[in-house]
């Protein structure tokens, strides 16, 4: 019996019970849940680093974009002000356009 203990997407119950299997499973707490969606996040994130084709990559990107939403939603927080954010942060310190990998500073 395979043990998960983390969050799944909402179908997914719907999806074992087609199989006719049975399963465990329960709402978290609102505390409960910013912590397991960034624990998503970063397996999420992980398979995107592992993908090896661009659909597997479009296909993570997917799920850490619906992440985003749900946390931010948790958060209070909509997705313009995160917009707002990202763009203030971006004319602070720059995008990531350039590609610059950054190997060392010397002092």
């Amino acid at each position: 019996m395979p043990i998960y203990n983390k969050l799944v997407r909402d179908k997914i119950l719907e999806v074992i019970e087609a199989k006719g299997l049975s399963y465990h499973a329960r709402i978290l707490e609102p505390s409960e849940l910013i912590k397991a969606i960034k624990a998503k996040m970063i397996e999420e994130a992980t398979e995107f680093y592992e993908a090896q084709h661009k659909e597997d990559s479009v296909e993570e990107l997917a799920d850490i974009l619906e992440l985003i939403h749900m946390a931010i939603g948790v958060l209070g927080v909509r997705f313009e002000e995160l917009e707002v954010t990202r763009e203030h942060k971006k004319k602070a310190r720059g995008g990531f356009e350039k590609g610059i990998y950054l190997i060392d500073v010397v002092d």
